[in-house]
């Protein structure tokens, strides 16, 4: 079985709902990888914004993404830029994912190629 887990929630809002998915889909994709299943995570739209937030030990999902953190591919380049958040994932060490080349913007990952490749892809 493969997963592809994109987190798109924002955690600017401040909502529980905006913590709630980053937290699910962290632990979706610590399931999968229990499992011995491959599964990738991507940080898509406003949810590049996690990466911030979740690298810092004082936040509620730190300990659960330290558990998961080796399976993230990476973040959309694109959507990093529209939102803010690329000089934090260049601090971060992540890659900036661009290999779907949409005009106008710096890349964005490939969910066709995903699909391609055998993944389901759920949305958090």
């Amino acid at each position: 079985m493969k997963a592809a887990i994109l987190i798109l929630s924002d955690p600017k809002s401040g909502s529980d709902e905006a913590l709630g998915r980053v937290f699910n889909a962290l632990a979706a994709a610590y399931d999968f990888k229990q499992h011995g299943d491959e599964v990738t995570i991507l940080f898509h739209g406003a949810g590049t914004r996690w990466i911030a937030e979740v690298a810092n030990p004082e936040h509620p999902v730190y300990d659960l993404f330290e558990q998961v953190k080796e399976v993230v591919a990476g973040v959309s380049c694109g959507c990093a830029d529209v939102f803010g958040a690329t000089e934090e994932v260049e601090k971060s060490g992540f890659d900036l994912i661009k290999d779907n080349p949409i005009p106008g913007t710096s890349g964005l990952p490939s969910l066709q190629s995903l699909v391609a490749g055998g993944y389901t892809v759920l949305t958090f």
